[in-house]
């Protein structure tokens, strides 16, 4: 009787750890460690779960007399596996599909550089190919930025270079922001700190005309940086309070984390709409390189305030040997208004 009741407890506790996995929004959990890095790698946690289901199916074989006991164990993962499997196929395993182009559309290129490593020339033919109105280079130094818009120009696609550092000993710590000049001049406070850690570049048109373009680097949820990790999106929260906002880069979250920050919190976080989610690239892994996109992390994002309409968005594996941890993403942006 006692082994029973034991079984029965361990059950409900496994039942209960595998809920919270899978969907921590319910418990207010989302932000929380633990819970934060595995909803985070949900294609890596149902893999797992799924190699874990394999073996318990294979140890009822060999232990007869806990075959019962293994099957519910199995039972309980294969349900996880089986619900994430949809969720991950509702939010989109990649659609690369683009509209034509119109006059007034922009379209955003982003892409964590892991401190100048793919290389300007790299750099600035992925952004040429992708037609980049912006581009976005967390973790990329002043030098390597003016070096890839002295390309892009020579290409014929003039740009505006603007660079926030925190210091220049890490090259994490510099975030730079590529505009074309199209786009008329923009102004950029480097003065105050944006994000707590790593810089995040506020970048506001000089009359008045057109978007806030922020680029983004919110410090990854570490066990040291948890608390600001928590800052930083609330600080993203309130930069997306605008009306008129875009902002692109290494978010080092998920659209789960944000429920609880803004009124779209499924979709984005405040007043912004991921891209990712509008388009049928939400569950497609931005990172790490090394693990397949459908078992990454989306934590690479474009979002922008309602006056925007997303047209296509595509996550590039094809530079996935460029140096970089992180895959760029592409994004194109058509004007409602």
């Amino acid at each position: 009787m006692f082994r029973r009741i034991l079984a029965i407890l361990l059950l409900v506790v496994l039942a209960a750890g595998t809920l919270i996995a899978f969907w921590p929004q319910l418990f207010g959990l989302q932000r929380v460690p633990v819970a934060a890095q595995v909803v985070s790698l949900r294609g890596l946690a149902a893999a797992l779960s799924l190699f874990l289901v394999l073996a318990l199916v294979v140890l009822g074989f060999v232990f007869p007399r806990l075959r019962r006991f293994f099957g519910a164990i199995a039972a309980i993962g294969l349900l996880f596996v089986v619900s994430t499997g949809v969720l991950l196929a509702v939010r989109g395993l990649g659609s690369g599909g683009f509209h034509h182009k119109g006059d007034s559309d922009l379209t955003i290129f982003s892409w964590n550089t892991l401190g100048d490593v793919p290389g300007s020339m790299t750099i600035a033919n992925a952004a040429i190919d992708a037609g980049a109105d912006v581009v976005v280079l967390p973790e990329t130094t002043s030098e390597t930025a003016i070096e890839v818009a002295r390309i892009m120009g020579a290409a014929g696609h003039p740009m505006w270079v603007h660079t926030f550092s925190y210091d220049l000993i890490s090259k994490s710590r510099s975030t730079s922001l590529l505009l074309s000049t199209s786009l008329g001049k923009y102004n950029v406070d480097l003065d105050h700190r944006t994000t707590q850690v790593l810089p995040s570049l506020v970048a506001t048109p000089a009359d008045g005309t057109g978007p806030t373009i922020v680029a983004v680097h919110v410090v990854a949820p570490n066990p040291s940086q948890v608390n600001h990790w928590k800052l930083d999106l609330t600080w993203l929260e309130s930069i997306c309070s605008g009306k008129n906002v875009i902002v692109a880069g290494d978010f080092n979250s998920t659209i789960d984390h944000y429920w609880g920050l803004g009124s779209n919190s499924a979709k984005g976080i405040g007043n912004c709409l991921d891209a990712g989610v509008q388009s049928g690239n939400a569950a497609v892994g931005t990172w790490p390189t090394n693990l397949p996109p459908w078992l990454g992390a989306p934590i690479d994002h474009v979002m922008a305030t309602d006056g925007w309409q997303v047209t296509g968005m595509r996550v590039l594996t094809d530079l996935d040997g460029a140096g970089s941890d992180h895959r760029p993403i592409v994004v194109q942006l058509m004007p409602l208004r």
